[in-house]
């Protein structure tokens, strides 16, 4: 029998194989987009991964989170995804932190070595936090910005920071880290795609959200994929 990564191997070439395999790469949040990047880095023969994840499953993520199952409602996100990373990959190394990260945490976060870094939160704050530490402290890292309120997958594109345009929270991102000094060196997924604004709802009374914007199943994991490419080819590359 082939083993499971015979195929990626016949892409690659076993010398990739193994540079995958010796490889750590942090994911922060497991939602529509990390969810995705996070396996797709499994599936392709990471060896270990570092998942940052507070939430718990709720019935509206069913509509765009891989991990999102009736049988798995009221779980912790970060649980679940071990689970099935371990099912995919028995011998990937997990290290699993079950909470929101605080801003003034990412710094010790980031004390562990990690060879990329990948940013799939959607909360501004922390975000920035994130971005900001991790360029101090010289990760390459790998963004994803609002994958919400997209319809058109083709116009998904991938540039730095500083050349992203037409996303309203591209820019907010923009504008919070020139505010720290960092103004390059962040590798974005992103989409120029207008938002109606009909698909945005303002809401109250929950912790770190401000609004909900309508969102579509394939869009979020195309984010995510992308993500995770770009995390994969820089690992690989010659």
């Amino acid at each position: 029998m082939e083993h499971w990564l015979s195929r990626t191997e016949l892409l690659i070439g076993p010398e990739k194989i193994a540079r995958l395999a010796t490889s750590h790469v942090l994911v922060a949040g497991l939602g529509g987009v990390g969810g995705y990047a996070a396996e797709q880095l499994c599936r392709a023969g990471i060896g270990e991964l570092t998942l940052i994840d507070g939430d718990r499953i709720v019935p509206t993520n069913r509509n765009r989170q891989v991990i999102a199952l009736i049988s798995n409602d009221g779980l912790p996100k970060a649980e679940v995804m071990a689970k099935r990373l371990t099912d995919i990959n028995p011998a990937i190394k997990l290290n699993i932190m079950q909470e929101y990260i605080k801003e003034d945490r990412f710094e010790t976060v980031l004390s562990k070595p990690f060879d990329f870094v990948v940013d799939a939160i959607d909360t501004l704050t922390p975000k920035v936090a994130l971005l900001h530490d991790a360029v101090k402290m010289g990760y390459p890292v790998v963004s994803s910005m609002g994958s919400g309120g997209k319809l058109a997958p083709e116009r998904v594109e991938i540039s730095d920071i500083a050349d992203s345009h037409h996303c309203r929270f591209a820019y907010m991102v923009r504008k919070y880290l020139h505010r720290k000094g960092v103004f390059t060196g962040i590798t974005v997924v992103y989409s120029p795609e207008p938002i109606n604004r009909k698909s945005v709802r303002e809401v109250s009374g929950e912790e770190n959200k401000r609004s909900v914007v309508g969102t579509i199943s394939y869009m979020p994991p195309v984010f995510g994929c992308f993500c995770a490419s770009v995390v994969i080819r820089n690992i690989i590359s010659d």
